[in-house]
């Protein structure tokens, strides 16, 4: 069984960062649908209502930020290395 993990759980390679707060992901999976090149996929860990959150795959993130622009509980933030 999976468990709620509360901490922030943080992505980076040298294009940027990707974060997700599993204190505000109710795991709606719009983040998923949306993100272009389908690097979003499910957790093992639990978001806020016991469903699961989301992770992303960083050899695959464009650090587009399209997947912060549709979360709907600002649970997730993404930003590009200068």
């Amino acid at each position: 069984m999976a468990k709620v993990n509360w901490k922030s759980a943080k992505y980076e390679s040298e294009k940027g960062f990707w974060a997700n707060f599993p204190s505000l992901c109710k795991g709606c999976g719009l983040c998923i649908e949306k993100c272009p090149v389908k690097c979003i996929s499910w957790s093992e860990d639990l978001g806020v209502y016991g469903t699961p959150r989301v992770e992303a795959d960083m050899q695959k993130c464009i650090v587009c930020g399209i997947c912060q622009m549709v979360c709907p509980d600002c649970a997730i933030r993404v930003e590009k290395n200068k």
